[in-house]
């Protein structure tokens, strides 16, 4: 499994997450303390959105981001009103620079915590579902890189939770006719640099771990709390979405197990 975490609201410099807390981002590769993945050292990366740009940056690499001293410079000098940061534990696939997360396409980034069970035995039918005008987007093997190329078919845009449903609902169905248990983990952050968006879904009751806190200038979104203050972190429910808009929070429905049983051909 990984862990992630994401800020929006002021802008802050990424090291105060990414580095400084007591369980930060960093701290949670080497030592992760909820989920049962404690190291997650099979690369990491950042996206971040700069006011005068509309796409955002990333920064990927495929070693631990406890060891990487060009992290800790860009997380020093790179201050960003909205940013996400992910490092990697492989649940199968290789340690590669385009299996790193976030991912990314035009103003959207996306990054994810979980599995489609058996996906080796599905990847053909997977790819597939990948709408031919963005397959060119598919650089690496992950079943993550493909929900977020799904979703972004059915519309993100538009529905920017409902096409994410939609899409792992599709992925859940392929792993429960051809793959293996458990059939679908999700947890999730994506954006477009205006919005940001957290889910959590599990076709288990193993959802992976997911929490949101409320600061003085914006919502942090993270795998597990960055520090041991009670009564401040909120653990977001499995079946439930959230969307951010700075410091104001949207909760939704999040209900991919409605789509699992169909593989409705995409748009294109």
């Amino acid at each position: 499994m990984c862990r992630f975490l994401a800020w929006t609201g002021a802008p802050r410099y990424l090291e105060e997450l990414v580095i400084e807390q007591k369980q930060s981002l960093v701290e949670q590769s080497r030592n992760a303390l909820i989920g049962k993945t404690p190291i997650n050292a099979d690369g990491f990366g950042l996206a971040w959105y700069s006011p005068e740009r509309t796409v955002p940056c990333f920064y990927k690499d495929t070693g631990p981001a406890w060891s990487d001293a060009n992290l800790k410079q860009i997380a020093h000098h790179t201050k960003a009103g909205l940013f996400m940061a992910h490092v990697r534990a492989s649940t199968g696939t290789a340690t590669s620079r385009n299996n790193c997360h976030p991912f990314g396409h035009g103003r959207w980034s996306f990054m994810h915590n979980g599995q489609a069970g058996g996906h080796d035995r599905f990847r053909q039918r997977l790819d597939a579902m990948i709408p031919e005008h963005l397959y060119t987007q598919r650089l690496g093997a992950t079943e993550s890189e493909a929900i977020f190329l799904i979703a972004l078919g059915h519309g993100m845009a538009a529905d920017p939770v409902g096409a994410m449903a939609r899409a792992v609902g599709q992925v859940e169905g392929l792993a429960r006719r051809h793959g293996s248990t458990p059939h679908m983990r999700f947890a999730a952050c994506w954006s477009d640099g205006a919005r940001l968006f957290a889910a959590r879904y599990a076709s288990d009751r193993y959802a992976p771990s997911l929490y949101y806190r409320h600061c003085r200038k914006g919502v942090v979104v993270s795998s597990e709390p960055l520090d041991e203050v009670a009564g401040v972190w909120t653990e977001l429910p499995p079946g439930r979405a959230i969307e951010l808009r700075r410091s104001e929070v949207i909760g939704h429905d999040f209900d991919p197990a409605a789509h699992a049983m169909h593989e409705a051909p995409l748009p294109v």
